[in-house]
């Protein structure tokens, strides 16, 4: 017997003998019950808040998407008028110099500073006599 703190009568505990043929196993089950219909019915409206918040932020971007591409449309435009302007303008000068030198060729002169030139009310300017 062995002596144990001063005590013979308690013994130490022996560990059980396994059988190597035959080994316990354990299964621990956990059910889970089901949610209450008032806890579902707020994550389902939580969901649909969130999906709600996000679909405007995503609508709002693609708006200032679409007014960006626009004004960058706009712009291209713009661009193109202010060349095409460009051009008329340079057109037009080429034409108003060139007035002078046709108008010498056809036989027209220009009046002196001092003569007056007088025009008859009763001439149309109509093909009509």
């Amino acid at each position: 017997m062995a002596y144990t703190r001063g005590n013979l009568a308690v013994q130490q505990q022996r560990e059980p003998k396994v059988n190597p043929r035959y080994r316990e196993k354990t299964k621990v089950i956990t059910r889970r019950t089901a949610l209450p219909v008032q806890e579902k019915l707020l994550y389902l409206l939580t969901l649909a808040l969130f999906v709600l918040v996000s679909s405007v932020l995503v609508w709002r971007y693609a708006h200032i998407y679409d007014l960006n591409k626009q004004a960058q449309n706009l712009d291209s435009e713009i661009a193109k008028a202010k060349k095409k302007i460009a051009v008329y303008q340079k057109e037009k000068q080429d034409l108003e110099q060139q007035i002078p030198a046709k108008a010498r060729s056809w036989g027209w002169t220009s009046p002196d500073d001092e003569q007056t030139i007088f025009v008859p009310r009763n001439v149309a300017y109509t093909n009509e006599k």
